[in-house]
């Protein structure tokens, strides 16, 4: 057997030095691989246990990110952020199903999040307050949970209220008969609304709570589902008004809410009978709008078209009025859906947005609400229409006859400020109609008059006859 032969110095410096490292490299790799095999043993298992440990914790975080609706929520989300960053690289717009998928999966999540809220509610609620829950329909078991107010869930009474999923999201109950109740808090996480059945059981049903009925609330809905008298589709003039709880008119009376101020004012300049369809709910936006206008568009086919705007339709109230921050990309498309459904039938329409109270008698800044509207629109400003100094004046004028009678009213005698509410008073409502059916009326005895002009046949009814264009002067 041939014996072993060292390397010597002499053979290291003949040995080049690509070829000494690779000798070296080779001693390294081998003295290495001297590991004792309990030592070996040891390695392995502590190898397998951290691996164990990473694995066990990914399954935990998918348990929770699976059983938490917002862990889901999440999950989608980031998902659906990677494929947008993705586009914008490759300079390719959002698709609109996408946007609808979100839309649907955030709306879900809320649901399922105040359901639990709910629960947490009836557990801790004393028993004369479960019982008028159970009353207006509140309770974990008949609760409405429905997407509304652009971005939240509410809490609806299913004795006042049902679903709709063909887009409203939900709509009133046909021949409902309810009043708002005030003075009740809760704790809860959940945006509920206190508009209960007016009937023989509502004195048992709030006794031990501090509910009060406002009894100038009272309200009425009609077959078509909707507050205000019945329609009458074959009146000579008729106006469609789309708006939120505004035109619903929140903590007044059907006689008093903005489109029945309207219709009263339109008649008595038009000679003739007006009818105009109330969709406003509490709640709506800009799609509900547009849902609620296409769902009447054939039943009810209007003269005009007239769709109220807040600043909550566009994200957060006090947010969007002060600095002008909301999503006005997704109010943009279905206000332009809007607009163009009424294009496409000729119908006049007119934006109006309601006047916020603090821009008003305050600091006005209406570059943010309404100015940044009418920037998103793409619209005829004709077509657009802020009622903020009319309501300027009409306060005014209420405040000097107070300081006559020495009596000056408290807040703004335009709102509900009495009960700490900001919606329309009786006097708002006439005010808002006042605006409204003046633009209303000069809009349409413009293009009747253009037509005229050119000779063009009238076609339909004459609206307007004799006294058209002359608005109230």
């Amino acid at each position: 057997m041939a014996s072993r032969r060292f390397l010597t110095r002499d053979d290291a410096l003949m040995i080049s030095q690509p070829r000494l490292r690779r000798i070296l490299g080779r001693g390294r790799s081998a003295a290495s691989q001297l590991v004792l095999p309990f030592a070996a043993r040891s390695r392995d298992r502590q190898k397998w246990f951290r691996r164990a440990i990473v694995a066990a914790t990914s399954a935990l975080v998918a348990a929770i990110l699976a059983s938490s609706p917002w862990g889901r929520y999440g999950v989608s989300a980031s998902a659906s952020s990677v494929r947008q960053v993705v586009r914008t690289i490759l300079g390719l717009p959002r698709p609109r199903e996408e946007i609808d998928d979100d839309w649907k999966r955030y709306r879900l999540l809320g649901i399922e999040a105040s359901r639990r809220g709910l629960d947490r509610v009836d557990a801790e609620a004393d028993p004369p307050m479960k019982k008028l829950m159970r009353y207006a329909g509140l309770d974990p078991d008949h609760g409405l949970l429905r997407w509304g107010n652009y971005d939240q869930t509410l809490l609806l009474p299913s004795t006042v209220f049902e679903a709709d999923d063909s887009g409203r999201s939900y709509r009133f109950r046909p021949f409902s008969h309810s009043i708002w109740l005030r003075n009740l808090t809760l704790r809860s996480g959940v945006l509920m609304f206190f508009l209960v059945p007016d009937g023989p059981g509502l004195g048992e049903a709030i006794r031990g709570t501090t509910g009060i009925p406002v009894e100038t609330s009272r309200q009425t809905i009609n077959s078509w589902g909707l507050r205000g008298p019945e329609p009458d589709p074959q009146a000579p003039f008729r106006v469609m008004v789309l708006g939120d709880s505004y035109m619903q008119g929140m903590f007044i009376g059907d006689e008093d809410t903005p489109p029945e101020c309207l219709r009263r004012y339109l008649e008595a300049r038009v000679g003739r009978r007006v009818s105009v369809l109330n969709t406003g709910v509490l709640g709506y936006s800009p799609e509900q709008y547009y849902y609620s206008l296409i769902t009447f568009a054939d039943r009810f086919p209007p003269h005009f078209v007239v769709v109220s705007l807040f600043c909550n339709d566009f994200g957060d109230l006090h947010t969007v009025a002060t600095r002008g921050q909301g999503d006005w990309d997704e109010a943009k498309y279905w206000l332009e859906k809007i607009s163009a459904f009424c294009a496409a039938r000729e119908w006049p329409y007119l934006f109006v947005s309601v006047p916020y109270t603090p821009g008003m008698l305050g600091k006005r800044k209406a570059g943010f609400y309404p100015g940044l509207i009418s920037n998103a629109l793409d619209v005829n400003s004709l077509s657009m229409l802020d009622p903020t100094d009319s309501f300027i004046d009409a306060h005014l004028d209420l405040v000097i006859e107070g300081q006559r009678r020495r009596a000056r009213p408290m807040g703004c005698p335009l709102f509900n400020d009495v009960i700490g509410d900001g919606h329309f008073s009786p006097l708002g409502s006439r005010v808002w109609a006042e605006s409204v059916g003046r633009r209303l009326l000069l809009i349409m005895g413009e293009a009747q008059a253009r037509r005229d002009a050119a000779g063009v046949p009238r076609r339909g009814p004459d609206v307007l006859g004799a006294r058209e264009g002359t608005g109230d002067r």
